[in-house]
């Protein structure tokens, strides 16, 4: 049975995603410093200005104007036309400190007579909120995702790259892919539409454009036998892309959820990841599913598995563990879940050692998609409990 699946990603200069970026940035500079760092923050951009809210708890001291103003220098927006600029745009900052009834539940030091932190149990480290969250991978890719959002990450990082490498002409920040493969049962057969929406220069010759992203974004990142004489490829389909970014959309951490997890063929948590620590468990608990997937995947316990945790505020252990193999597993789902509590340590804490995520990881996932990075070093990336699985898959 032939059937189509579509997933999209922005680049860097969508203003969702420099606001993803901002909230990122921001928490990787604190948890230089200050590792045990509690960051909830969030960015609103929009024409001329940026606002930067949230709740932080730390020792550290953080410049948050300068590095607001770095993020938006380096993706991009560095001239007063685009109606967005670095140096010149508002920039109002409102923070506060962590509510102390949050911190109750989650914190687990052990202070000194002079208050200060002599050590932290992390095996009782409670979740930094109720949620619940999902993980996903699939064996139809070398990064262990689903075709469609792996090509339109590819496409939105390579039309970045031509901007900023200048191989193309008149590009701005902003811009948009969309990706349409046909599938023959669960496998993915060709490419039906491939969409790029491009923000370039008022003077531009659109057609020469066209040609110049179809020939070094589109052809350049397209496996050849993908593409076929039915193959439909749209180029800024309106005609014209001149005003975009925050002049012309406002944008705000965590609206793009979708093209930060698996572009829609998994399902997706209740929270976003960009701005918060990894106690917060939308983040890191999101990691683990993932990471517990792919793992098992490669395992071969099945070709396509989704896990779901969900926890409650204040408490370490997970309420519930949960997998959907979609029938192609080899054993009994009930028998998966078991192996995954042997072999997994799903406690927030322990989560965060484990996985060691107190350290300045995020900004760089916060835009093209925080899993399938082989360009990366993620540490929910790895593969190392394979062997593990398959020995106990082998008696279950």
């Amino acid at each position: 049975m032939k059937k189509l699946f579509t997933s999209e990603s922005v680049t860097e200069g969508h203003p969702d995603k420099i606001c993803d970026q901002i909230s990122d940035a921001i928490l990787d500079t604190i948890l230089k410093d200050d590792p045990r760092g509690r960051v909830a923050v969030e960015a609103l951009v929009t024409n001329g200005v940026c606002v930067v809210a949230g709740e932080i708890t730390t020792r550290t001291y953080v410049d948050i104007p300068r590095v607001v103003r770095s993020v938006i220098k380096d993706i991009g927006y560095t001239d007063s036309e685009y109606g967005f600029h670095w140096e010149t745009s508002g920039l109002m900052v409102a923070i506060q400190e962590q509510s102390g009834d949050i911190a109750r539940g989650v914190d687990s030091y052990k202070k000194g007579k002079g208050g200060e932190i002599v050590k932290e149990d992390l095996e009782n480290l409670g979740a930094g909120d109720q949620g619940l969250m999902f993980g996903f991978a699939t064996n139809e890719t070398k990064e262990y995702m689903p075709l469609p959002i792996v090509l339109a990450h590819r496409l939105a990082r390579q039309l970045a790259t031509v901007r900023k490498n200048g191989l193309v002409k008149g590009l701005r920040p902003d811009g948009k892919s969309q990706v349409t493969v046909e599938y023959a049962g669960d496998k993915p057969k060709r490419l039906h539409t491939v969409l790029i929406a491009a923000q370039h220069d008022e003077d531009i010759d659109t057609e020469k454009l066209r040609h110049e992203i179809e020939a070094r974004v589109i052809r350049k990142i397209i496996p050849k036998n993908l593409f076929d004489k039915k193959t439909r490829i749209l180029i800024n389909s309106t005609g014209r892309f001149v005003k975009g970014g925050p002049q012309a959309d406002t944008g705000l951490t965590g609206r793009k959820i979708i093209v930060d997890t698996y572009g829609g063929a998994g399902r997706h948590g209740g929270g976003c990841f960009s701005g918060k620590d990894p106690s917060k468990v939308d983040r890191s608990g999101s990691y683990m599913a993932r990471y517990v997937a792919k793992n098992l995947v490669a395992a071969g316990v099945a070709k396509k598995i989704e896990v779901q945790i969900s926890y409650a505020i204040g408490v370490p252990e997970p309420l519930s563990v949960r997998v959907d193999t979609f029938g192609t597993s080899r054993i009994a789902e009930d028998a998966i879940v078991e192996i995954v509590n042997r072999v997994f340590d799903f406690r927030p804490g322990m989560i965060i050692k484990n996985l060691n995520l107190r350290r300045p990881l995020y900004r760089q996932v916060a835009a093209y998609g925080h899993f399938g990075r082989n360009d990366l070093n993620l540490p929910w990336e790895k593969l190392d409990k394979v062997r593990e699985i398959k020995k106990r898959a082998k008696t279950a």
